[in-house]
């Protein structure tokens, strides 16, 4: 017994291609849903006080006397104005995701603050939630 599969390489190619236009949008969908989770993560934890390493150190007694004047409260949780940690953002091409703080000014900050009160970052539970966010908006 002898099978003959005719086939039309031309259109095999075109419908891969376009399965792979689909996969490519779906992952970078996926992507940019769980780079927006991890601000999220970041913004919830950093308004308690903590970063990925744990609590922030109290903020030096000078300056929480001075956020006292302004009606600001002494837990360190980088607000004062809201402008550096309103500027981060997200975006998500099909490769990878990045969170970013847009302008030079609120990235300046970020980084500073960073340094003293690590909280732009993700510990193992918080990755480990991302990657279940990721797989479930992968489709």
């Amino acid at each position: 017994m002898q099978v003959k599969i005719n086939t039309n390489a031309k259109e095999i190619a075109k419908r891969i291609k376009k399965k792979g236009k689909e996969l490519s949008a779906s992952v970078k969908n996926a992507l940019s849903i769980t780079a927006q989770a991890g601000v999220n993560i970041i913004l919830d934890r950093t308004k308690d006080g903590e970063g990925y390493k744990g609590n922030f150190k109290p903020y030096s007694s000078i300056y929480s006397a001075f956020r006292s004047s302004e009606g600001r409260g002494s837990v360190p949780d980088l607000r004062f104005t809201g402008k550096m940690l309103g500027a981060m953002t997200t975006k998500a091409s099909s490769k990878q995701a990045e969170i970013f703080f847009r302008g030079a000014t609120e990235s300046g900050k970020a980084a500073m603050n960073d340094k003293k009160r690590p909280f732009f970052g993700f510990n193992n539970s918080e990755e480990e939630k991302l990657g279940k966010i990721f797989f479930r908006a992968l489709k």
